[in-house]
């Protein structure tokens, strides 16, 4: 069954525990055979110093009362890294009761500043996401580089653009990434961390589910409950007007909002650099002040 992080906590520390080895973990290897490469539970349990019937329902999900230092201590006995450890951290915080009506998941708005801040980097590309990977806006050349296919005013539609539907179940988009596998385990992981912040948000589980009856990939990746926390990529894209192109992509998180901005960028001088300004060039040639927008076209 595919979920986002309702419930999730004994999923997270399985998949952990199946993927530490007895060696990794400092066991010594015993003479009996073992059934999986990974800890079994009552050998994780005594490396974290709990029973193990208490690691049992922790893992079943039948007890999520886990304190502060058991929740270090099975982070360390796993071998987790910070990033894991935060987010076990959050799938084991206390609950709010659920509701028998679930509430209705706002749409995500964003500040006017922020859309004027996109504006006023005309020469560099870049978008702005939500938590579960909805297109907010972009500027023309991060349009332009990454979803020229895609109407411009598409963020502001009802069905808005989704960057992880968009790289899994669209075909222009997924050839855009000669790194795609990298991009896509970066953006499940952002899901994952995103369903264990916000475990109650149906928006959420349905993108999840979709993409889980969609693609077998996104299903397999999502199985192995990802984890990562990273601000900077080089991005190798495959761009259908300037060709080849690799970019370093930092990511700014706007914490009022929960959201993100992307900015793509290379060094001056570089040929990277100069496909980006051919890139900026042809929208000019497409777009002058004089142009109206589809907008206005529209009224």
């Amino acid at each position: 069954m595919i979920t986002t992080g309702a419930n999730d906590l004994g999923g997270f520390l399985r998949s952990r525990r199946e993927r530490l080895t007895p060696a990794a973990a400092g066991i010594e290897p015993g003479v009996t055979h073992r059934r999986v490469p990974g800890l079994r539970r009552e050998e994780l349990a005594e490396l974290a110093g709990v029973s193990v019937g208490y690691y049992t329902r922790l893992e079943q999900g039948a007890d999520d009362s886990a304190s502060a230092a058991v929740i270090d201590a099975l982070a360390t006995a796993l071998r987790l890294d910070p990033a894991e450890h935060e987010h076990l951290r959050i799938l084991a915080a206390p609950r709010r009761p659920r509701q028998s009506a679930r509430p209705r998941a706002r749409r995500t708005t964003l500040r006017p500043s922020v859309r004027e801040l996109l504006a006023a980097m005309p020469g560099t590309p870049a978008i702005v996401v939500d938590r579960r990977a909805d297109v907010l806006a972009w500027n023309r050349l991060g349009h332009a580089l990454l979803a020229g296919h895609v109407d411009f005013d598409a963020p502001d539609t009802r069905v808005r653009p989704n960057i992880a539907r968009m790289l899994f179940l669209d075909p222009h988009h997924r050839a855009l990434y000669r790194d795609w596998n990298a991009k896509a385990q970066v953006t499940v992981a952002a899901l994952h961390q995103a369903g264990a912040r916000y475990p109650a948000d149906p928006v959420l589980e349905q993108l999840v589910g979709r993409l889980a009856a969609g693609s077998p990939e996104f299903a397999r990746m999502w199985a192995r409950r990802p984890v990562r926390t990273c601000s900077y990529y080089l991005r190798e894209l495959d761009h259908p007007v300037v060709g080849r192109v690799t970019l370093a992509n930092e990511t700014v998180t706007l914490p009022d909002d929960d959201q993100q901005m992307g900015l793509f960028y290379a060094p001056p001088g570089t040929p990277d650099a100069d496909a980006l300004t051919l890139l900026a060039r042809t929208l000019d040639r497409h777009l002058t002040p004089e142009t109206p927008s589809r907008k206005e076209n529209a009224r």
